[in-house]
C-alpha cells in the first residue's frame, strides 16, 4: 500500500468519525455511556473477526509476549472512547469535534517526553494556536468551557497515546486487523461489565438507540478504526494524527446539518485557530524542507 492510499483511508475514517459524533450524542437519551461504548465495540469486534481469522492464515503469528501490549492498547483505547462518550453528554458535537483535534499536537509532544525524539520546531507554535483556539471555542473565557469539554481534552490525550501505540504495534506485528480486534474486544469487555454494574441498561433503551449503536459499531468502529489500523502501518503517527483530526471539521458540518448546532463568532475564530494549528504543524516542515533544497 502506498502512503497516499493510506492517507486517503485515514481521511475516509475521519469523515466517518465526524458523523459518528452525532450518533454518540443522541444515543445518550436511551442508554448509558459505558454500556453504549461496550455494545458498539462488541459489534465491531464481531464484524471484524472473520477478517482477523483470514489475516491469521496469511500473516505472521503473534508471539505470546505481545499479549500484554495488545491488552494495554485496548485499555488505552477504552479510556479514549469512554471518556469521550461521557464528555459528549455535557458538550456539543461541534465543540467535541474541534477539541478532539488537540491530539494532533499531543502526539509529537508525547513522543518528545516519552521517547525523547526530536520534533520539528513548528510543533510548539501549533500548540499555542491550539490552546488559544480552545479558549475561544469555549466563548472567549474560562466560564465558556464546561467539564464536558475538559473530558474531551482528556480523551484527546488518550487518543494521542492510542495513535502512538497503534503505530508501534502494527509496525512490530504486521497484523493490523488483529490489533484492531484486540482494541475492540478489550473495550467491549470493560464497557459492558462496568455498564451492567453502574448503569442498569434496559432492553427498551437498547432498542431505542439501535440506529446509533449499529452505525457507531459497524461503520465507525468496525470500518473506520480498522482502516486506521491498516493505514498506520504505512504512514507516520504524526501524519496520521494530522489527517484524522479532520474529523473535527466533519463533526462541525454534521452537527450543523443534523442537530442545528451553531458557533458564535468567538467559536468560529477558535475553531479556525485549532484547524490552523493542524495545518501549521504539517505544512511548515514540508515547505521548510523544500526551501532548504533550493
Amino acid at each position: 500500500m502506498t502512503r497516499a492510499t493510506a492517507d486517503l483511508l485515514l481521511l475516509l475514517a475521519a469523515l466517518i468519525w465526524g458523523l459518528a459524533f452525532v450518533g454518540q450524542q443522541t444515543a445518550m437519551a436511551h442508554v448509558g455511556p459505558l454500556f453504549f461504548t461496550g455494545t458498539r465495540f462488541l459489534i465491531a469486534a464481531v464484524a471484524v473477526l472473520p477478517f482477523v481469522l483470514r489475516e491469521g492464515k496469511r500473516g505472521p503469528a503473534i508471539p505470546r509476549a505481545q499479549a500484554g501490549p495488545l491488552i494495554g492498547i485496548g485499555v488505552v483505547f477504552f479510556l479514549c472512547v469512554g471518556v469521550q462518550q461521557f464528555g459528549l453528554m455535557h458538550t456539543t458535537v461541534t465543540n467535541a469535534g474541534f477539541l478532539t483535534a488537540l491530539y494532533v499536537v499531543m502526539v509529537p509532544a508525547i513522543a518528545v517526553v516519552a521517547a525523547r525524539r526530536k520534533v520539528h520546531p513548528a510543533v510548539w507554535p501549533a500548540a499555542a494556536l491550539s490552546l488559544a483556539g480552545t479558549f475561544l471555542l469555549g466563548g472567549g473565557g474560562l466560564k465558556g468551557l464546561n467539564w464536558g469539554d475538559g473530558l474531551i481534552i482528556v480523551s484527546a490525550f488518550f487518543g494521542a497515546l492510542q495513535i502512538l501505540g497503534l503505530g508501534l504495534l502494527v509496525g512490530n506485528l504486521g497484523r493490523p486487523l488483529a490489533v484492531a480486534f484486540a482494541q475492540y474486544a478489550v473495550t467491549a469487555a470493560i464497557g459492558i461489565s462496568l455498564g451492567l454494574v453502574l448503569e442498569a441498561p434496559t432492553l427498551e433503551g437498547l432498542l431505542s438507540a439501535w440506529r446509533e449503536i449499529a452505525y457507531t459499531g459497524l461503520v465507525s468502529g468496525g470500518i473506520a478504526f480498522t482502516l486506521q489500523s491498516i493505514a498506520q502501518g504505512h504512514t507516520p503517527p504524526s501524519d496520521a494524527a494530522i489527517i484524522v483530526s479532520m474529523e473535527s471539521v466533519f463533526a462541525a458540518a454534521f452537527g450543523a446539518l443534523i442537530l442545528g448546532e451553531r458557533l458564535n463568532l468567538f467559536g468560529w475564530i477558535g475553531a479556525a485557530l485549532v484547524m490552523a494549528a493542524v495545518l501549521f504543524v504539517q505544512l511548515v516542515p514540508i515547505y521548510g524542507r523544500l526551501w532548504l533544497r533550493r
